[in-house]
């Protein structure tokens, strides 16, 4: 598959969370395998570092052959906001929201699928993932799910499977039983790891059990302990730690005693860094999609932190195992274990806070600027895929927003400013989230309130919602219409072509696309004209086709001639669609099957969707109904996925009703049905050579 569902599966299902080997763990996962067979909804819970995540992750592993239709991991930790739950795991799953409800989409996609779901890290969600998941056990009867959390979710039929520390041993025992215990094993490897050579033997057994058992056999305290091996030896390491537990132990504290140890083992951890390690440790915990080093020099440097020692401190965050680094298609980036995060968290000084609450919001906003879709440029691939992985900063970035009415325009001009990455990435329910939430607190009548106004609308006529559409529309218009904001006027009138093409009402529609048109031109703004033309060109493929093809053809052009890919292939299926309705199918076949190949790959289902059942058209033009039917199929098991249909589509559903209708007649009920169902079960990996078979 190409980069970006590697890239969405590589999010999904990290092997380990630091690429680090699995140690121990056989009653548990013994226990777990019971459990799913036995029960749909397995809990694992423990308090944090004891390894809930690291076991929901291997016990995926093991179990990924036992599931017909996959194992999928969703990782919460990076979610802060329960609306977005619903959505956030359908964009997880590949799933493109077409209508208004993500639940919808969730629903139909899961209904017949044998899986199993992991939901990491739910407790700061905890209603909102209860809610969640009750919902999905009933509307999708073979559906498993094993979440991990340190409460339990609640939910009728739950099976919870706690997750203890790991077995400490007697200091007293002979090094042979010592090293049986899964802490001690832990430990050691851990240790070889930063001081290679080391090994338990009979000088160091005890030691290293005493330490073990200090450490109460927390696998994220034993390893933030074993990691200081590089700079202490084992005895010292040893004390330095009893001393700790010594001065918590004076204390009268009131919590539970794996917790004391955990935070002990962290606050030790803290005070062996330098000061500059401890605020960057601080300031990093802002981030949690994780960080490459330009932008943590961008947005965490100052104050006490100097830009050229970036490196140096980096380095000794990850040698001290409080960073995790991880190489991906764009270089290193570093991240926090949730526990870890959490603690860093809590010592960010306030008096640095808002200075550093501005940074990071200036620095996103700039970045989504420098990285926008809409732009007819080379690397709009690459764009889409760097704020698919910037999207839980940029979600923290729009709350920042939020809670700051200083920063309120900002955090409009931000979610606006993301509308095709909202659009590509099917997440119309989100964009719509962030746009009506940072549109409250930003009354003004300005371009940057009508542009979002207008972001909004489109956004909700993708969703088929009208009622929120029309009066935000109506806005923009007003808004757009005052001096000073004439350059939202071509959105506005784009906007409105493309609601009353929506509504039924083509020819004024084509008219108002036209006119926005003429405007971008007269701005010389390309990316204005390019969605214009795409627009005039699909809608207009019934209306018009003779002018629709050559919007197409000049949509088409444009692309090329700036090598903007993703925008390249709806420009071949609206040219598609156009000389179909011209009659010229072998020109349509070509465009329409090279604008299937490409968006498959990209995972682009929305314009696959729409490929497939041009495709069918032309197989039924062409006679071959068998393949038409299969196409058919394989089109409508993707309209479910992106909860769409191509009869609320005007530029659609006059030949889809055509085409099915003729299948239907040339090859009777039975076997349209057949050959219908045999597409509909094809996976998407599977989706694009039906139209080779036979």
């Amino acid at each position: 598959m190409a980069q970006v569902a590697s890239e969405r599966s590589a999010n999904r299902a990290r092997p380990y969370l630091d690429g680090s080997s699995f140690v121990g763990r056989r009653h548990e996962l013994a226990a777990a395998r019971r459990g799913l067979s036995q029960a749909r909804l397995l809990t694992l819970t423990g308090t944090g570092g004891v390894g809930k995540s690291r076991l929901a992750l291997r016990i995926a592993e093991l179990l990924r052959g036992a599931y017909k239709d996959g194992v999928e991991v969703i990782e919460l930790a990076t979610l802060e906001a329960g609306d977005l739950l619903e959505p956030m795991v359908a964009g997880a799953l590949g799933l493109r929201e077409a209508g208004s409800d993500p639940m919808t989409v969730l629903m139909d996609h899961l209904a017949d699928k044998r899986m199993l779901l992991v939901l990491d890290n739910c407790e700061h969600l905890l209603d909102d993932c209860a809610r969640f998941v009750d919902r999905l056990l009933r509307g999708a009867p073979r559906l498993r799910i094993l979440a991990t959390s340190r409460q339990t979710l609640g939910v009728y039929g739950e099976q919870v499977l706690p997750v203890p520390s790991l077995s400490v041993p007697d200091p007293g025992h002979p090094p042979r039983r010592v090293a049986r215990h899964d802490s001690v094993r832990l430990f050691v490897e851990r240790a070889a790891s930063v001081s290679p050579g080391f090994a338990l033997d009979t000088h160091n057994a005890a030691c290293v059990a005493r330490l073990a058992r200090r450490l109460e056999g927390i696998p994220l305290a034993i390893e933030l302990a074993a990691v200081q091996l590089r700079a202490l030896p084992l005895e010292e390491l040893t004390r330095e730690l009893d001393e700790c537990f010594e001065v918590l132990a004076a204390g009268s504290p009131a919590t539970t005693p794996r917790h004391q140890t955990l935070r002990a083992t962290m606050d030790w951890s803290f005070r062996l860094c330098s000061p500059a390690e401890q605020r960057l440790w601080a300031r990093l915990s802002m981030f949690p999609g994780g960080v490459d080093l330009d932008t943590a020099e961008a947005v965490c440097s100052g104050a006490g932190i100097a830009p050229d020692e970036m490196i140096d401190l980096v380095t000794g965050l990850v040698d001290k195992s409080v960073l995790v680094g991880e190489r991906g298609a764009t270089g290193l980036r570093y991240r926090m274990l949730e526990s870890i995060r959490a603690y860093g968290s809590e010592q960010l000084a306030s008096t640095e806070e808002r200075a550093l609450r501005r940074r990071y919001v200036g620095h996103y906003r700039d970045l989504v600027d420098r990285h926008r879709i809409d732009a007819i440029v080379p690397d709009q691939l690459e764009r889409y895929l760097l704020l698919q992985r910037e999207l839980p900063n940029l979600r923290v970035g729009l709350e920042l927003c939020l809670s700051d009415p200083a920063l309120a325009l900002v955090g409009l001009e931000t979610a606006s400013a993301m509308w095709s990455f909202w659009l590509l990435a099917g997440s119309l329910t989100e964009g719509r989230y962030w746009l009506e939430r940072t549109l409250k607190p930003v009354r003004a009548a300005n371009s940057a309130r009508a542009t979002a106004l207008w972001v909004d609308s489109m956004l909700a006529l993708r969703q088929g919602d009208l009622a929120k559409a029309m009066p935000r529309l109506e806005e923009c218009r007003r808004i757009a219409r005052r001096p000073g904001n004439e350059d939202v006027l071509p959105f506005a009138i784009r906007t409105s072509g493309v609601a009353a093409c929506s509504t039924g009402d083509a020819r004024r529609g084509l008219a108002l696309l036209e006119e926005s048109l003429a405007l971008f031109r007269a701005a010389g703004d390309v990316d204005g004209e390019m969605f214009s033309l795409y627009y005039a060109a699909v809608y207009g493929s019934i209306e018009d086709p003779g002018r629709a093809a050559g919007f197409g053809a000049e949509a088409l052009a444009l692309c090329e001639a700036h090598h903007a890919q993703v925008s390249r292939g709806y420009a071949q299926l609206a040219l598609g669609m156009a000389v179909w309705n011209l009659g010229d199918y072998q020109r349509a076949d070509t465009l329409v099957r090279e604008a299937a190949e490409f968006t498959g790959e990209i995972n682009d289902r929305w314009c696959l969707t729409q490929c497939l059942e041009v495709l069918a058209w032309i197989a039924g033009a062409r006679q071959d109904h068998e393949k038409a039917a299969r196409l058919l199929g394989a089109a409508h098991s993707l309209w479910q996925v992106v909860d769409a249909s191509p009869m609320r589509l005007s530029y659609h559903a006059r030949w889809h009703e055509r085409c099915v209708e003729q299948a239907r007649d040339a090859l009777g009920d039975r076997a349209f049905t057949a050959s219908f169902r045999d597409g509909a079960s094809l996976g998407l990996e599977r989706v694009l050579t039906c139209e080779d078979d036979g």
